[in-house]
């Protein structure tokens, strides 16, 4: 009977070493954190420039920020900036602690950027060409340390082509919508931070004068994929600021990924602007208006 009853506690004193190493290893794996590094990638090229320094380029032009922001449960609990001048440019590291979390990542070569984390955005005082992706992960003690992250284009571009002879004297062409997004919401990867009739001016050299459907402006806006529309004016000044051309698009439709692209005479009256949305990023679609 004393040698049953001395096995029973032997048991019972190994079930419960066995518990408090399992509560152990659990308590762990909650407080536990992993060193993840992600590859960013997407309608860009990344490409070598050095043995540490990449660099992420759209349409041959590379992207010159990467903004990346760490939420769990609803909260911040860490972002990382990186400039294109930045070791390991387009592959951030974080140290993720064990569970669900939502990275955003947005890669950006726009100017002017500012990022509100109250607000939940970044704007920019000339937007350009940028990417997002909220990438989520549960991470815990098998979680793989490299991850690759597919980001998508999220601006649209109005490029406006001037079909007549641009005349002697020329100065500028301002490209003024009557709405435009000039940021994103990094949590849903909308657009944020609209402007109401802010002008876009672009100076046009001397050696576009005499020239004939040479002459295009472009300006990149943010857009979901749903498609919008908004009116355009299209003015052009000589040196003394004088207006000498004008036209006015109604109802020009935008969204993500997609160019829409005008050309039209500005200077004579001879049918006005034609419609083209671009199939240089997404589904060629034409119209007329």
């Amino acid at each position: 009977m004393k040698k049953m009853i001395f096995m029973a506690m032997v048991a019972t004193m190994f079930t419960a070493c066995a518990n408090d190493a399992d509560k152990v290893m659990n308590n762990s794996q909650e407080q536990g954190s992993k060193v993840i590094t992600f590859d960013c990638q997407g309608d860009f090229t990344m490409t070598t420039e050095s043995m540490t320094r990449g660099a992420m380029e759209a349409d041959g032009k590379a992207m010159t920020d990467l903004w990346v922001l760490d939420y769990v449960g609803g909260s911040l609990v860490q972002q990382v900036h990186q400039a294109s001048t930045d070791e390991n440019f387009g592959t951030p590291t974080l140290n993720l602690d064990y569970g669900s979390h939502h990275v955003y990542f947005v890669a950006s070569r726009g100017e002017g950027a500012t990022l509100s984390t109250d607000g939940h955005n970044i704007a920019w005082t000339k937007p350009l060409d940028t990417f997002y992706k909220d990438f989520q992960i549960t991470v815990s003690a098998g979680t793989s340390s490299a991850h690759n992250v597919t980001l998508d284009r999220v601006v649209t571009r109005l490029r406006v082509t001037v079909a007549d002879e641009i005349p002697a004297g020329i100065a500028s062409i301002t490209v003024t919508p009557t709405t435009w997004y000039y940021g994103i919401d990094y949590l849903t990867g909308g657009p944020a931070a609209a402007q109401a009739s802010a002008p876009r001016t672009i100076a046009i050299p001397e050696s576009k004068v005499g020239t004939t459907g040479q002459t295009n402006v472009s300006i990149y806006g943010f857009s979901s994929a749903t498609e919008w529309t908004t009116d355009v004016s299209v003015v052009a000044k000589n040196q003394s600021d004088a207006v000498i051309g004008t036209a006015n698009i109604e109802d020009a439709p935008f969204k993500a990924n997609r160019s829409t692209n005008y050309t039209g005479n500005l200077f004579v009256n001879a049918g006005g602007f034609a419609l083209a949305l671009s199939g240089e990023w997404d589904t060629e679609y034409a119209g007329s208006w």
